[in-house]
């Protein structure tokens, strides 16, 4: 179907590919494009619509029977109460109220004469006598949706809050950040080994040897950057004397090392 709809000027109208042969022959180009499968259904469309409508509603009706009417069951109270409480903004905070909390991609402008919807086609239209209609949606996220032909009453359907939102896009000192994490002191930093006085450069290993203040500056850096996340479980407890973290209670490390101290468990992801 959006083989025929493509072809029409949603901001002027005109005529379709039912009335315009030249429309026609374009959509008709435009879904064997995509195959044959494509094209035998749009020429099945434009040569009898009626037939198409039932046959779309009757597929309609059995994804409701199979699925969705449970979907709906579960999602209809959520979208309700959303539905009021954009109507509550409306009439006590206002239209751009009501707007900004469908979606910060929705903006009014001063004169309150104008909304602009950040997406990527281009297009525009008029509220006319209709006015706009918002229609909540738990199954479209992260999707807002505008909606208009020539002569029809906007709609558009956005998420409601309850589904995840988009984070917001990094910044470019926190992109940089991320970038050099990796490589702060202590990474890449030369660690000797047994041997005939041989150095090479290696990452941080439980097996190397680093000073606690270091791997604290480094993990410091990480954590700035966003690459990892801390959090305590259980209460702290210093390790004896002599002992070093970095391994499971009574673990020995290679050359001889003392076994490691149990301190309170911190988990990084």
């Amino acid at each position: 179907m959006e083989f025929t709809t493509c072809a029409i000027s949603y901001s002027t109208g005109g005529p379709g590919p039912l009335t315009d042969a030249g429309i026609r022959r374009r959509a008709l180009e435009q879904a064997a494009a995509r195959g044959p499968h494509q094209l035998a259904f749009t020429e099945r469309l434009l040569a009898d619509p009626p037939r198409t409508r039932a046959w779309l509603r009757q597929f309609l009706e059995d994804c409701d029977e199979a699925f969705f009417a449970e979907t709906w069951s579960r999602t209809h109270h959520q979208l309700v109460a959303d539905a009021r409480h954009k109507t509550d903004l409306l009439r006590h905070k206002g239209l751009a109220e009501a707007l900004t909390s469908m979606s910060s991609a929705v903006t009014l402008d001063e004169s309150a004469t104008r909304i602009t919807v950040d997406k990527l086609g281009t297009g525009r239209t008029a509220t006319q006598d209709g006015g706009l209609l918002l229609v909540p949606t738990a199954l479209g996220w992260p999707h807002l949706t505008v909606l208009y032909r020539f002569g029809w009453q906007p709609v558009v359907h956005y998420p409601v809050h309850s589904t995840p939102k988009i984070a917001a896009p990094t910044s470019l000192e926190q992109l940089t950040l991320r970038m050099t994490a990796p490589l702060a002191p202590g990474a890449h930093a030369p660690v000797p080994q047994p041997g005939p006085e041989r150095v090479h450069h290696q990452r941080a290993d439980p097996g190397a040897r680093h000073d606690r203040p270091e791997i604290s500056r480094h993990l410091g850096v990480l954590k700035k950057a966003g690459l990892i996340t801390t959090r305590r479980r259980g209460p702290l407890r210093p390790a004896p004397a002599g002992r070093h973290d970095g391994g499971p209670p009574g673990q020995r490390l290679p050359g001889g090392h003392p076994p490691v101290s149990a301190p309170g468990t911190g988990i990084l992801r």
